[in-house]
């Protein structure tokens, strides 16, 4: 019996739906839009891509769109002190600078000079912070959107062991936090993991978050659990997107799994959107 195939693409239209109506009401009690900047730096492919993504996204759910394009040849001093001129800007609720960027430009310090309070990425020190004690903050999107389709599909975290393979500051930590914050026990795995297959396989609930392709394979996997695939992997020898799973035979043996793509990146965008409401409605 195949595992329930998790509609990231499907929950993500019925919520930027809601924030549609949500944005409608917000114009309606204050008089204006939220307003998302983003910044790209240079001429990354993929990044164009994820930027026309959140622009059209912004533009459907009524909110501002603005994309300030840099040439890559841009200098760290330049870049933050676009940052802080955006900050000072009542008109900007959101802002979000596109990763990757270019050589030669320090991401962190980037980051750490973005108004956390506009940081709609969620990936400033202070929000981080705060997701790590469980105070109320702006939550990196990918792990947000994670948590939404564990609520949508009535997953029960309580007391389950959650095993997250892979320790970015972008979804694996944070998504450590969220799981550990609905009472699951969580286990984080990396590329140094002794015995990964054994972990794994004690897993009621699986993420995947490393961005090597077809990492996670059925044998891997325990039989009903939840795996959630984080990555996004374009094959050499093909056009063909692939995640972290080898979806054909873990699809088998899984209880929910969500596909690669129309799983969690869909989400991603929809928590953006979400986050960027939140942000003008806590500065409104």
């Amino acid at each position: 019996m195949s595992a329930v195939r998790m509609d990231g693409k499907g929950l993500s239209a019925k919520i930027r739906g809601q924030l549609k109506e949500r944005v409608a009401a917000f114009k309606a009690e204050y008089g204006y839009v939220p307003g998302l900047t983003v910044i790209l730096v240079g001429e990354d492919p993929a990044s164009q891509i994820y930027v026309r993504n959140k622009e059209r996204g912004c533009n459907e759910a009524g909110m501002t769109s603005d994309v300030i394009r840099m040439p890559a040849q841009t200098t760290q001093e330049e870049l933050l002190a676009l940052i802080e001129k955006l900050n000072r800007d009542d008109k900007v609720h959101g802002i979000l600078v596109q990763l990757p960027l270019p050589k030669g430009i320090d991401e962190l310090s980037v980051l750490r000079t973005i108004d956390p309070a506009k940081d709609v990425d969620g990936f400033h020190v202070v929000n981080a912070g705060k997701l790590f004690i469980g105070e109320k903050a702006l939550v990196a999107c990918t792990p947000k959107g994670i948590m939404r389709l564990l609520e949508e599909y009535e997953i029960d975290l309580e007391g389950k062991n959650a095993v997250v393979v892979g320790r970015s500051n972008i979804v694996g930590k944070p998504i450590s936090m969220l799981l550990l914050q609905r009472n699951a026990t969580v286990t984080i795995c990396h590329s140094r993991t002794k015995n990964l297959k054994d972990i794994c396989r004690g897993a009621d609930v699986l993420v995947a978050a490393v961005g090597k392709a077809n990492l996670i394979t059925g044998d891997m996997v325990k039989p009903g659990a939840v795996v959630i695939d984080v990555g996004m992997n374009r094959l050499p020898d093909s056009k063909k997107v692939v995640g972290d799973v080898d979806f054909e035979s873990v699809e088998p043996v899984a209880g929910y799994i969500t596909p690669v793509p129309g799983g969690v990146g869909p989400m991603t965008i929809a928590m953006l959107l979400e986050n960027t409401l939140e942000a003008a409605k806590a500065n409104a």
